[in-house]
């Protein structure tokens, strides 16, 4: 072996050597890249606060001897004004590291209210309510019906609007997040009720309505696409459920000369013409009860459409003769689903799933969607029509 091959093969050890020293270095200092943290940390109830860690292994945190999380990043809410003892373990390749600190968490200076507080978007379906529930007066915009609606739902004087048939929806927002606590965590206000000579005591007008929640985690004050879950209620996983169903309306010609039916309330069979991505079509009835447009007069599109989750058909005609329809209530998960007295008219946060299905952890939701579930007509009732008259907080004290 010549001298400078002798040379070349130390520089080539010794180069390998220290490449695995300053790996092992940069390993010792990734175990722990957590900086630590603050004694204290302040916010107001019904506030999420979020303290991120970016740290490697496993994460606990804790209040007292109660585990309240496992995931890297805190984020932790609560309706009471008080001070919570934090503890955090990281426990990486063996070793752990804990720290301490404390949430203060103060009442907020300007009072929230437990109820809707902004209703940011209102686009029915039709339906035979339509341009009643709320009122459309000549001229009026969609900014006008917004602001309808608005007045129709905020606070707790609230009154109700109708969503139409299937697909009709109303977003709303709160002034604080709703959190995610142990049990059901807040009503949706409808006009459902139980019928006396149902057979099924579960059953009566009860006109189901997908709930959809966001969590503003962005804090941008608005339910951005990739912030909205559907809350999984008692159909959802069912195979009678269509996921990604959709229908398009198409804007009838009042002038038409109208198909009346068989039936005395019958007054146009061909009504509103509508079709969906199934292969199904038909007419939406126009009846005799309401004479009015029930298409919204202030869309200009000659056509409009909805997508969503379908749930199956839920109202049948009891009597056999058409004389008696009846809606059956689902068992949990949905707006105007059952009385608002019932606790079926009561949400649990923690029941939303994402897109596939799976069950996502949020610390509490800040905005709703709600839409008609159902897309049916039954009988002299007309469609099933999801009616919405307000939502609350059920923490709020």
């Amino acid at each position: 072996m010549n001298r400078n091959t002798f040379t070349y093969l130390k520089i080539g050890f010794l180069s390998v050597f220290l490449v695995g020293v300053i790996a092992c270095k940069h390993d010792d200092e990734d175990e722990f890249t957590f900086n630590g943290l603050d004694d204290s940390y302040s916010i107001d109830r019904f506030k999420v606060l979020s303290i991120p860690t970016h740290a490697s292994g496993s994460v606990t945190w804790s209040i007292n001897d109660s585990i309240i999380s496992q995931n890297s990043e805190l984020e932790f809410i609560s309706p009471n004004a008080d001070a919570y003892p934090l503890t955090l373990k990281i426990n990486n390749k063996g070793k752990e590291q804990i720290y301490h600190s404390k949430i203060i968490v103060t009442k907020e200076k300007t009072p929230y209210s437990k109820y809707i507080s902004k209703v940011l978007e209102f686009r029915p379906a039709v339906g035979q309510f339509m341009n009643e529930i709320p009122e459309y007066i000549p001229g009026n915009t969609a900014a006008n019906m917004l602001q309808k609606a608005n007045e129709s739902l905020v606070g707790g004087n609230s009154t109700m609007i109708s969503l139409g048939g299937y697909g009709g929806y109303v977003v709303f927002g709160f002034d604080h997040t709703i959190p995610n606590l142990n049990g059901r965590d807040f009503k949706v206000l409808g006009n459902a009720f139980f019928g006396n000579d149902a057979n099924d005591q579960r059953s009566g007008s009860c006109e189901p309505g997908i709930i959809m929640v966001a969590y503003d985690k962005n804090k941008n004050g608005k339910p951005d696409n990739d912030e909205w879950y559907e809350i999984a209620g008692s159909e959802y996983f069912k195979n009678t459920t269509v996921k990604d169903y959709s229908i398009t309306y198409h804007k009838p010609n009042e002038n038409k000369v109208p198909v009346p039916g068989t039936e005395f309330w019958q007054t146009d069979v061909e009504y509103i013409k509508w079709n969906d991505n199934l292969g199904n079509q038909g007419f939406k009835t126009k009846n005799t009860f309401h004479a009015q447009s029930y298409y919204p007069l202030w869309f200009t599109d000659p056509s409009y459409s909805f997508s969503g989750t379908r749930l199956a058909n839920n109202f049948f005609d009891q009597s056999g003769d058409g004389s008696y329809w009846v809606g059956k209530s689902y068992e949990f998960g949905y707006a105007d689903n059952a009385p608002n007295t019932d606790d079926a008219s009561n949400i649990d946060i923690s029941w939303a799933v994402d897109r596939s299905g799976k069950y996502v952890k949020l610390p509490g939701v800040d905005f709703m969607k709600i839409y008609t579930g159902v897309n049916q007509e039954a009988g002299w009732l007309g469609e099933v029509s999801t009616e919405v008259a307000g939502a609350y907080d059920l923490h709020f004290k």
